[in-house]
């Protein structure tokens, strides 16, 4: 299994565990990463507010950069919302077809050119469905055995774009938590929203998205996620996010790569566990 990967920003930066932890475990699966050279940022959540044809030709850059290196043309995206606006490139060039010489037109400032010819595709995709739960299980050395993990998807990894999973009742993460040998924990808030960036906005009205997430994924040993604004809205305002009865919430949140790691035997190290702000050797 070989892979262009594309890191973006929250990777190498507040989310750099996640990205430790990636590289790690796919390696320990035997899959090949390529990181992609002279990737930049892909517009996060803000190019769209500026500008439509801006949110289109950032991540266009990228893919362009990828056709140019050449195979392997799959790529990888471990972040969510990297993800999404990687995709909505992708499938506006084969829904619109019209779009793609407006895109190359802004693309040959920089000399690229963009076809059509990457397929994007998220971390949990690749987990789940190339890879697989049996695979997984069988690079396990230390069993989860008796943690409950609550998986927390978000939006952003299954909406609009449904391509690996059901948007409203996901189970993808569910084989891969139980072939470590924990259990799933049963919960309602595995695609609310976290408030997302309203958090810097909108301060108190996320708070209270976050509040209610945590509350539900009370009586379990962790929550698990595939997204670096979901792991940082919920770890690090876990502590001033209201809850119904007051109470002070406080969890391990873990990146999926980081609880596989963890099983696998993998060295806190190797998974940048000491980066998180929560206590994720509660669960080690």
């Amino acid at each position: 299994m070989n892979y262009r990967y594309y890191p973006g920003c929250s990777l190498e930066g507040s989310a750099r565990e996640y990205h430790l932890s990636t590289l790690a475990v796919m390696e320990a699966l035997g899959a090949e990463l390529q990181e992609l050279e002279g990737w930049t940022c892909c517009g996060a959540s803000a190019a769209d507010f500026t500008s439509r044809l801006l949110s289109l030709v950032l991540p266009a850059r990228n893919l362009a950069l990828a056709e140019a290196a050449g195979k392997p043309l799959t790529m990888l995206v471990p972040c969510s919302a990297c993800y999404l606006n990687l995709k909505r490139v992708e499938e506006t060039v084969r829904t619109r077809p019209d779009i793609l010489p407006m895109l190359n037109e802004a693309l040959a400032v920089d000399g690229l050119h963009l076809s059509g010819t990457v397929r994007v595709r998220h971390l949990l995709d690749i987990l789940s469905r190339d890879i697989g739960a049996t695979a997984i299980g069988a690079i396990v050395r230390k069993p989860l055995s008796g943690l409950r993990i609550a998986p927390y998807y978000g939006c952003q990894c299954l909406r609009p774009y449904p391509v690996f999973d059901d948007p409203e009742t996901p189970t993808s993460m569910e084989p891969i938590i139980q072939a470590l040998g924990a259990s799933v924990f049963p919960w309602h808030m595995a695609t609310a929203c976290c408030g997302a960036s309203h958090i810097n906005t909108h301060h108190d009205a996320a708070l209270i998205m976050i509040g209610g997430i945590l509350e539900d994924a009370a009586g379990a040993d962790a929550i698990v996620t595939v997204c670096p604004m979901c792991q940082l809205n919920l770890e690090a305002f876990q502590h001033s996010a209201p809850t119904t009865a007051g109470d002070r919430i406080d969890i391990p949140i873990l990146y999926l790569p980081q609880l596989i790691g963890l099983a696998a035997g993998i060295s806190p190290g190797r998974l940048g566990l000491e980066l998180n702000l929560s206590k994720p050797l509660m669960i080690a």
